[in-house]
């Protein structure tokens, strides 16, 4: 590792991470051809050059429900709309998860080997802070701690925080060797599907 890489706080992951993703492979990184304006994904960590590719993974199997079902939250804002609309009830009512979103995904599970950047502990943060310094203030940020990069926005910042770290990492460091993947199908009554529909207060369509 090079010294700047020695700097951060690193972490080995538990041998199993779960990723959910499209059928048929929740491994296949994402197509450059959904590539948006911004030369990103739109996700938090994406590489703001698009020169890499980055995959979302969870320790926990429960926690990559938690995370893909994030985005079905009812929104506080859009209920109060609704509230004051006269008229039929949509056909799918929000905070519903359709159907259809269940039968196009699936769950993989693989075994990693590697070293990855813990970006939230705080020596982490500390070696950032100061690398990131005038993007902190160009962003209007006073300080880079765990509750700043977990900001829904500016979210290119956490994506320059990427590039950072990736631009720290020698060439031969490579990416993490997967010794072996699985794929199973998602059914409505998995208990850890129905856990993560009772924290966002979600409703699986029929």
């Amino acid at each position: 590792m090079t010294a700047a890489v020695r700097a951060l706080e690193v972490v080995r992951p538990p041998a199993r991470l779960f990723r959910i993703s499209r059928k048929p492979d929740p491994w296949a990184w994402p197509d450059w051809a959904y590539v948006s304006d911004d030369r990103t994904f739109g996700n938090r960590w994406d590489d703001p050059k698009a020169i890499y590719r980055v995959l979302y993974a969870a320790s926990q199997r429960q926690g990559a429900f938690l995370e893909v079902l994030a985005r079905f939250r009812v929104d506080p804002a859009v209920v109060a709309g609704l509230a004051r609309i006269a008229g039929e009830a949509d056909a799918i009512a929000p905070g519903t998860v359709p159907a259809s979103w269940l039968r196009t995904r699936v769950i993989g599970e693989a075994l990693v080997l590697g070293t990855f950047a813990h970006v939230g502990r705080s020596r982490s943060l500390a070696h950032l802070r100061e690398l990131m310094a005038p993007r902190l203030v160009h962003y209007g940020l006073s300080d880079l701690d765990a509750g700043t990069i977990r900001l829904t926005a500016p979210r290119r910042l956490t994506q320059e925080i990427s590039r950072c770290i990736f631009e720290m990492s020698e060439a031969s460091d490579g990416e993490p060797r997967i010794q072996g993947v699985g794929v199973g199908k998602l059914v409505g009554d998995d208990p850890d599907l129905q856990a993560a529909v009772g924290v966002h207060g979600l409703t699986l369509a029929e």
